[in-house]
């Protein structure tokens, strides 16, 4: 309620004054900017350069995420320990061991012809904001106070960092060697859901489960999480109390990796009512407040492009031009490897290459740590990249080798090429220098065209996979990189569409295998994704939304028949009862879908906990769905002579367990087992501090609970735990013929700042499924602003 109110204020204060802008001053501008706001926060900046573009985003986006700003820059340079302590202190020696150190102008000018001149012109942006925020240290968002500390000035160094970007395979890497010292390669490819190739998986003689059993990768991992506050580190007067932070300590579960993902597609006019074009995207990840989504519309000479990305970057990720619209989903590409190299007892600085000792490289860096002098460490490099570990005890050294610290490894940066792209062409050259993340990006644009390219820097491996450790020796390399735009792509499909969901697209005839992956994620949102559209015809915008809501679960469909052929005696019965007759949707007032929901999670527990060996389980946890769906569909597989019998005792137990769990979560009376509830599937969203402060303070950062749907295998998708961890925040539906008919989400809003009437404006639509317009057309955004603001040049 407050949030509507300080909006509605917000609104009767601009309509009160029209022709009045605020107007500020702005040392580094050359130009006036202007900047409209609409009533759904989302900022249009109209430029009359190039450069005041990129400083006006940088300005506004750091005056709506300051704070996140703040702990992003911090991960970026290796600094957090300076405000957490020496709990942090693996972190930073991880971020500054896997720094990018390669030349900063060849990096920058990747990105975009003029690149340096861009991301130089948003880091001067976001400094004159953190500038003007520090001469008034009072209106700093709360989350400074709570922790008394103030923002600090930015370089072009943040802005390329890789600290947040999906880099690549290198903890399953790690855990797949392990488990085949255990079990052996047969047994995990067993399984394991390996395709549409077979990936080799015999570690090479001289590897051993010794040399793999400790924290290898623990630097690699510290460097990679997110940031977590402790009571002690806020200011007493913010502090939680001790007992009640560890009450309200709660175990945080795990998501399936294979389960989280995004959707896109691109529709043919041929298949749309009004013969347009249409581009449909929404990309799923970690769900968090502020969102890990920006959204901004940027307007000069050469550019004029409008959706989301990344807050701390330059550019546009995902959106249109005045000339076509794209998307992206992870095409998954394997950039890391882990190498073993024996190390030589006589100079612990040394490693075996090629028969020969060559010298680690070294670096030293003094890393702040709060309450304490600076720690001095040193950093070790082969010509193969960082090393993570060195086993004192066996002389051994591990490194990993990092396709993303070439030049042009920074995620989603490449973007800054295709705003500008005017035809299929121009995009797909684009597409040739976006290097990290690997991705499925697609096309549609108002000549009628759809495209699709897989994207990122792919590892050419020409005598192993890049699935297991190997030794560093040199018998085992990269024989370079493979062509983007020699990746897999189609345009203009006879099918009239081109879907994918970060299931395997790899059409059967192509060949450069060696540089596509092995573990993709479930097929069931793009096997879903592909009926609707395959089916679809005279479409429309609805029909549109409805597919990226779609709350529908292929696997109920395959596996709740043969769950209703099985005999069961009382509450069961009741349970099975409320699946007859069911639409197989997992939506928030359905009573079967919690049904169903439970079960599901409990066959993947149950089937894991029975095929997995003990030896492989502290390696592989669990199984991925589509396998132990496989399983059960296809009984003799796995379940031996009496294999329907077998099949079928595992369904009912794991049944009779998923009705028992929910009696116990939600009580005796089946009225109560709707799915979307506080008590079940639902989203309340937990900001970073959160538990670190009093309730008062949580109860302003902290959204929700409401009611959700769907799971991690719909194409509405909401992750696998119960207070959705994932999913998709950030959503765009464009209509190529009309720029203003397109549409959006980015819960829980545009501002990082509690204070703002734009920090949750867009949560509760979101929840529930709703879009806002995101309108193009100058006009449409006069009539919808709800602030207007001239930046001016300080002379």
């Amino acid at each position: 309620m407050r949030n509507v109110l300080t909006l509605l204020f917000a609104l009767l204060l601009v309509a009160c004054q029209p022709n009045n802008p605020n107007s500020f001053k702005i040392e580094g501008l050359k130009e006036p900017v202007e900047i409209i706001r609409d009533e759904w926060g989302l900022n249009h900046i109209y430029a009359e350069n190039q450069h005041d573009l990129f400083f006006a985003q940088g300005y506004a986006a750091a005056k709506d995420r300051l704070f996140q700003f703040e702990i992003w820059r911090r991960q970026a340079t290796g600094t957090v320990a300076e405000i957490l302590g020496e709990r942090e202190l693996k972190r930073d020696i991880g971020t500054r061991l896997f720094k990018f150190r390669g030349d900063m102008t060849e990096e920058m000018n990747h990105y975009h012809d003029d690149g340096v001149e861009i991301i130089t012109a948003y880091t001067n942006g976001v400094n004159a904001y953190i500038e003007e925020a520090l001469k008034n240290p009072e209106s700093l968002p709360i989350e400074f106070k709570a922790l008394n500390i103030k923002p600090q000035k930015w370089t072009p160094e943040v802005v390329i960092s890789r600290h947040q970007g999906l880099l690549g395979n290198i903890g399953q890497e790690l855990t797949t060697g392990r488990a085949v010292a255990a079990v052996g390669a047969q047994k995990v490819k067993e399984l394991s859901w390996f395709h549409p190739k077979q990936p080799n998986l015999d570690l090479d003689e001289s590897i051993t489960a010794e040399m793999l059993s400790k924290d290898i990768l623990e630097l690699y991992n510290a460097y990679r999480k997110s940031v977590r506050f402790l009571p002690e580190d806020v200011k007493p007067e913010y502090r939680k109390s001790e007992g009640l932070a560890q009450l309200l300590k709660q175990p945080k579960v795990k998501e399936d990796s294979f389960a989280l993902g995004s959707n896109n597609w691109v529709v043919s006019g041929t298949k749309m009512a009004d013969g347009n074009t249409y581009m449909a995207n929404d990309p799923h990840r970690t769900i968090a407040v502020p969102s890990l989504r920006y959204m901004a519309h940027l307007v000069a000479p050469g550019w004029n492009v409008i959706g989301g990305g990344e807050p701390e970057i330059p550019g546009i990720s995902i959106g249109h031009n005045e000339y076509g619209a794209w998307g992206l989903t992870v095409f998954r590409t394997d950039g890391e490897d882990l190498y073993v190299y024996d190390i030589n007892p006589e100079n612990p600085n040394q490693y075996r290459y090629n028969g020969e000792w060559r010298d680690m490289e070294t670096i030293t860096e003094s890393i702040p740590v709060k309450g304490q002098e600076a720690q001095t460490v040193t950093l070790h490099y082969t010509h193969h990249g960082p090393v993570a570990f060195i086993d004192e005890d066996l002389n051994k050294a591990y490194a990993v080798r990092c396709a993303w610290l070439e030049p042009g490894g920074s995620p989603y940066l490449a973007s800054l090429r295709m705003d500008q792209a005017k035809t299929w062409e121009e995009f797909r050259e684009a597409c040739n220098y976006s290097h990290i993340p690997g991705e499925n990006m697609i096309w549609a644009d108002k000549k009628g065209n759809i495209g699709w390219q897989a994207v990122g820097i792919a590892p050419l491996r020409r005598n192993f996979s890049g699935m297991i450790p190997v030794p560093g020796d040199g018998r085992y390399e990269w024989d370079s990189y493979l062509p983007i735009v020699e990746k897999p792509n189609d345009l203009n499909p006879t099918s009239g569409f081109i879907g994918t969901a970060n299931q395997n697209v790899t059409p059967a005839e192509y060949t450069e295998w060696d540089a596509i992956g092995f573990s993709w994620s479930d097929p069931y949102r793009g096997d879903r994704v592909n009926e609707v559209l395959d089916k679809g015809n005279s479409m429309n915008m609805e029909d549109m939304k409805a597919l990226q809501v779609d709350y529908l679960s292929i696997p109920a469909r395959n596996l709740v028949p043969h769950l209703q052929k099985i005999s069961f005696e009382g509450k069961a019965v009741e349970a099975l009862a409320l699946l007859d007759g069911w639409n197989f949707k997992l939506n928030p007032d359905s009573k079967a879908a919690a049904i169903y929901n439970e079960w599901e999670k409990e066959l993947r527990s149950l089937a894991s906990e029975q095929i997995i060996p003990k030896e492989a389980k502290p390696y592989i946890s669990s199984l991925q769905l589509k396998k132990v769906e496989d399983w059960l569909l296809n009984p003799n597989i796995e379940f031996g002579n009496s294999a329907k019998l077998n099949r079928n005792t595992i369904m009912a137990s794991a049944f009779k367990s998923a009705v028992a769990n929910l009696t116990k979560k939600l009580g005796e009376d089946m009225n109560n087992w709707q799915y979307g509830q506080a008590n079940y599937k639902h989203i309340y969203m937990e900001h970073a501090l959160s538990n670190a402060v009093d309730i008062g303070t949580s109860e302003m950062l902290d959204l929700g609970p409401l009611p959700r749907g769907g799971n991690a295998y719909t194409p509405g998708s909401t992750g696998g735990n119960l207070n959705q961890s994932s999913g998709a925040s950030f959503r765009m539906i464009i209509n190529t013929g009309d720029w203003d008919a397109a549409i959006g989400t980015n819960g829980p809003g545009q501002s990082g700042n509690p204070e703002s009437p734009f920090y949750s404006n867009l949560f509760e639509p979101w929840a529930k499924d709703q879009y806002f317009p995101v309108y193009y057309s100058k006009s449409k955004i006069e009539e919808h602003k709800a602030e207007k603001v001239v930046l001016e040049p300080k002379k």
